[in-house]
């Protein structure tokens, strides 16, 4: 095995981690906030990459406007989800409100299933240039290039937001504690809202990207459940961790798949390869990387 095809694995583990998390983001976003593990996450992800294939492929719109039109979509679809259906569950158990996502998910994935159908669609004209770039002396496409960038963006930008700006703050005080929150004038009901949208604006980018790279279909919410070990790796209610968590499942999700392809003939492993990696890290860090971890005063 060349250097190079060990760098071309990590460059491209990289792209894909980029967007693991950037949609990772989105779980911490909601769990910080609400305490509550968001299983339509992947679901978020696949409305996001059908709506906009819609604007571009359906409706001639030009690329950036359709982001912008999909990612206004996913704010207004998330709104209505947190008013009409996870409002109402607020004071109930948590365990009550993740089976509501659950069902969330299986309601939007059958909507998407009706409208688009299964078969696998792919964005024409393609929204990044495919002309090949080189880096470290291997051939990447500039596709995987501008990926990687708008993912690393977004990441800061919503860093940015949360240690600085007024409603980062107001979420941060939130997730530490509602009732002080409350008592310091903070609405509640409005961190949970603002949550849901962030958590839906950055899965809906995410799965445009995605979607650019490897064409869309119905399965592509099980991008959500691989998304999933790369939060819990860098710890749920860490955003550092969320962005260290899904670069680090990235690439050694590649690394083990092209490796066992190169030297065992075995194909698949980059299914199971995130929640083996998963496994072995919760066993030595239970909390994650950089979870906070949980201590109770008897």
């Amino acid at each position: 095995m060349t250097t190079q095809y060990l760098l071309q694995l990590i460059i491209s583990g990289l792209v894909v981690g980029s967007i693991y998390a950037a949609v990772a983001l989105g779980f911490t976003v909601i769990y910080k906030a609400t305490r509550v593990v968001n299983f339509a996450q992947g679901e978020l992800l696949m409305v996001g990459a059908y709506v906009c294939f819609a604007f571009v492929v359906q409706m001639g719109v030009p690329f950036w406007a359709a982001l912008l039109l999909t990612i206004l979509f996913g704010m207004v679809l998330a709104f209505f989800i947190e008013r009409l259906i996870l409002r109402p569950m607020i004071g109930e158990p948590i365990i009550s409100i993740i089976m509501v996502t659950i069902g969330l998910s299986l309601v939007m994935r059958s909507l998407v299933t009706a409208v688009w159908g299964n078969d696998i669609l792919v964005y024409e004209p393609k929204l990044f240039p495919q002309d090949m770039v080189t880096i470290a002396g291997v051939p990447i496409s500039q596709e995987f290039v501008w990926c990687f960038v708008l993912s690393m963006f977004l990441l800061a930008v919503f860093s940015a937001f949360f240690k600085y700006s007024k409603a980062g703050v107001a979420m941060r005080a939130t997730a530490f504690n509602q009732q002080v929150a409350q008592s310091m004038g903070i609405s509640v009901k409005y961190i949970f809202a603002l949550s849901w949208i962030i958590s839906a604006v950055v899965s809906g980018i995410g799965g445009v990207l995605i979607g650019n790279i490897n064409g869309i279909n119905s399965s592509l919410y099980h991008f959500g459940l691989k998304v999933f070990p790369a939060t819990i790796l860098g710890g749920l209610d860490s955003i550092l961790g969320a962005a260290l968590g899904g670069l680090i499942i990235g690439i050694l999700e590649n690394l083990s798949d092209g490796l066992c392809k190169a030297y065992l003939d075995l194909s698949g492993v980059k299914e199971v390869a995130p929640y083996v990696i998963l496994v072995i890290i919760l066993m030595i860090k239970p909390y994650g990387l950089f979870g906070t971890k949980e201590i109770e005063r008897v």
